[in-house]
């Protein structure tokens, strides 16, 4: 174990510190797609007895107005956030009629672009910004994409534990730029090591054969009859070329060294026009197919596996509040939907998470370079396209070496993380479930991505008619799950608060809809430039 880290982890397993482990937070959003009884992409809109899409804190939409998105608010404890998000499932299947949630992250079966409908919010100028933005998306990478879904987990560590850490260094400066500058180094070392996440919970190795429909030069294997499409050693289709990614951002490059650069680089990207898009309109005669024609239209058009953030108040920037109040955590991006799990993922991967976070955060992190960032891209494609290829390499600075290897010295240096956060909360459990990933390292075949090959090929089964099975399994599951009434009533008033506050919002809307994107963009104007 690098000494560096031991020390770091020191400043944790102390008895009277070890109430820092305890306290860490996390907040799950996982996305599922609202289908009919059949399979099919749901044409409905956002359910009524939901809410309003805009402004309840639970349930709301992502790309697609099909495309669920469930929260769960911060916690301290990993089985709070997941009976929080269990009973957010059953709420939302009370509503439902006879949809069902699809139970993965490539989608079900896609008719045309103009059969996914883009997610409406509303009359308010928030509103009309949400769904022209995605509109714009649509345009740029087609509306397929807005059909797949993910969950992101948000990781931050208590306040205390920046002070204590803050002053056992003696670092220059304010507190609220020592904590930006340690989740950077956490983001850095993230991107290092994410190819792991990946082989360990990818379920992503297929799509049904319409994702790709009238499109010939995805590089993926016809499976059994054809209607299905897959890579023999995939493992998360969805975070390679089959996702949010374009040449124009190929060429984008992220700096994670210090926030302002950061900051500039994505403000850059958000100001400057990019010809590729100038052909579709960004406000003139009043029509919207996109907010601007620069390369990203806002700061979320940078699809990245992790992002630094901020709570923003109400029409602020990303950019802005991370630039005014520094980062207050990490949104973890990478994670497919588990057909396996009813609810997409479990405890043992969470607490797998956590160990793993822990030790990006406690690592060394030195400043990368263009050469590192080409080695960690190369890395994630291989082990996205090939994850499970015998004797596969990776590339790193000393050369190359074979992901196993490298894959079980990451393991061994975890073990000393997951004891520390078992200490803390008493039991084995973390340790358990690093045992669980190490198993998969040394036997590919445990892996989720080769479960999802080997049951379609042992039921001889495409990949829809799998997901499918999931998906009724799990419909079976929470519809037969009743909330307490406590709880029943908490959502039933989430949603008539959520809608009450739509309506004000919409009844107090005072400037123009080109005045309030001129007062958005007009904050990246004015952002400090390193």
């Amino acid at each position: 174990m690098p000494s560096n880290l031991l020390q770091q982890l020191e400043t944790l397993v102390g008895s009277d510190q070890q109430q820092l482990l305890r306290d860490i937070g996390r907040g799950i959003e996982k996305e599922s797609l609202r289908i009919t009884p059949e399979g099919f992409l749901a044409q409905t809109p956002h359910p009524a007895g939901l809410g309003s899409a805009l402004t309840h804190g639970s349930i709301t939409t992502d790309y697609s107005e099909a495309l669920l998105e469930f929260i769960t608010p911060v916690s301290t404890r990993i089985e709070e956030s997941l009976a929080t998000l269990e009973d957010i499932h059953t709420y939302v299947y009370s509503q439902l009629g006879d949809e069902l949630l699809w139970c993965t992250s490539m989608p079900c079966q896609l008719g045309n672009d103009a059969d996914i409908p883009v997610a409406r919010y509303g009359s308010s100028n928030v509103a009309r910004m949400k769904t022209v933005y995605r509109y714009g998306l649509g345009y740029r990478y087609g509306r397929v994409m807005q059909t797949i879904a993910g969950i992101h987990y948000n990781f931050s560590m208590p306040q205390d534990y920046w002070k204590r850490a803050w002053a056992a260094e003696d670092s220059p400066g304010e507190l609220q730029d020592y904590i930006s500058a340690r989740y950077l180094g956490l983001i850095r070392n993230f991107r290092r090591y994410s190819w792991l996440l990946i082989y360990l919970f990818g379920a992503s190795p297929a799509v049904c054969g319409s994702f790709l429909r009238n499109r010939d030069n995805h590089g993926l294997q016809p499976f059994g009859d054809g209607h299905s499409l897959y890579l023999p050693y995939g493992t998360a289709l969805r975070m390679g070329d089959l996702g949010y990614n374009s040449d124009a951002q190929k060429g984008l490059r992220i700096c994670y060294n210090s926030l302002p650069n950061y900051v500039e680089t994505l403000r850059s990207a958000i100001m400057k026009p990019h010809p590729d898009y100038a052909r579709y309109s960004s406000g003139a005669d009043g029509n919207y197919q996109q907010l601007n024609d620069s390369l990203l239209q806002i700061e979320n058009e940078f699809y990245s596996p992790i992002r630094p953030k901020r709570v923003t108040r109400s029409g602020e920037t990303p950019l802005h509040a991370l630039t005014e109040r520094g980062i207050e955590y990490i949104e973890v991006r990478c994670l497919d939907v588990s057909p396996f799990s009813p609810l997409g993922l479990d405890a043992v991967e969470v607490r797998f998470l956590d160990t793993f976070l822990l030790y990006c955060l406690l690592e060394d992190s030195p400043p990368c370079n263009e050469q590192e960032q080409d080695c960690m891209a190369a890395n994630m494609e291989a082990v996205v396209n090939r994850g499970r290829e015998p004797g596969l390499q990776l590339r790193c600075q000393g050369g190359a070496r074979t992901m196993t290897d490298w894959a079980n010295e990451l393991i061994a240096d975890l073990e000393h993380i997951a004891s520390a956060l078992d200490s803390a909360h008493g039991g084995s459990a973390y340790g358990e479930s690093l045992r669980e990933q190490a198993a998969k390292v040394a036997d590919p075949e445990l892996t989720p991505s080769a479960r999802v090959l080997r049951e379609m090929r042992e039921q001889g089964q495409p990949f829809f008619r799998l997901a499918m099975a999931y998906s009724r399994r799990w419909a079976d599951h929470f519809r037969q799950r009743s909330l307490d009434p406590e709880t029943a009533a908490d959502f039933d008033r989430q949603t008539q608060d959520s809608l009450q506050a739509q309506r004000e919002l919409e009844a107090k809307e005072d400037i123009s809809f080109e005045q309030y994107l001129a007062n958005f963009y007009g904050q990246y104007e004015t952002l400090p430039q390193p």
